[in-house]
């Protein structure tokens, strides 16, 4: 079809006329409400930005003289963290003359590695960076799946929580049903 009998139809039937592929021969073009079709786009990237899940990255500081139920306080944070979705970087601070001792670091780093072997996996091992020490974790894949899943689940449960709200209060409509000549503000 030429290019002014395509314009002639799309304009009788209110629609667009729209290019979807320049570079074949001929070039393919479709008729459409162009403005609905934008509105429906970006819809869908809205949803799928909805139930995209956002990783992030938690920091657990250490030092190499951190007493025990401190570490087993940061080791219980930090699993939290894993089993929530997210990575966690552990970093070992040496200060002063705690540097000559690096395999102090290392050893408190390979503790809680072994201490969350079976929810986490070493996603960077332990290096130096100045007078720091440290390693990211990143939860295994089946720890990962069980958070997604649960991120899903109370996206699912919020959008079922707004459609069912009504938009106006019951107590608004019943005040104003009576005959009240002012509606009375109901506290949620």
């Amino acid at each position: 079809m030429s290019l002014e009998a395509a314009l002639a139809r799309a304009q009788a039937d209110g629609l667009d006329l729209v290019e979807i592929s320049p570079m074949a021969k001929p070039p393919v073009c479709k008729i459409m409400d162009y403005g609905k079709f934008k509105y429906e786009e970006k819809k869908k990237a809205s949803d799928a930005k909805k139930k995209q899940v956002v990783v992030h990255l938690k920091e657990v500081k250490l030092r190499p003289k951190t007493e025990e139920h401190d570490y087993e306080f940061k080791v219980r944070n930090t699993r939290r963290f894993l089993e929530e979705g997210n990575k966690a970087k552990i970093t070992i601070q040496f200060r002063g003359r705690e540097i000559t001792h690096k395999e102090l670091g290392s050893a408190i780093l390979d503790d809680v590695v072994k201490d969350l072997k079976e929810i986490a996996v070493v996603e960077q091992h332990p290096r130096m960076e100045g007078r720091q020490m440290f390693m990211i974790l990143a939860p295994n894949p089946k720890v990962a799946q069980r958070a997604r899943e649960l991120a899903r689940q109370q996206v699912e449960a919020a959008g079922k929580k707004q459609e069912g709200r009504p938009a106006v209060p019951a107590a608004v409509v019943s005040a104003t049903a009576v005959g009240n000549p002012a509606p009375v503000a109901a506290k949620e």
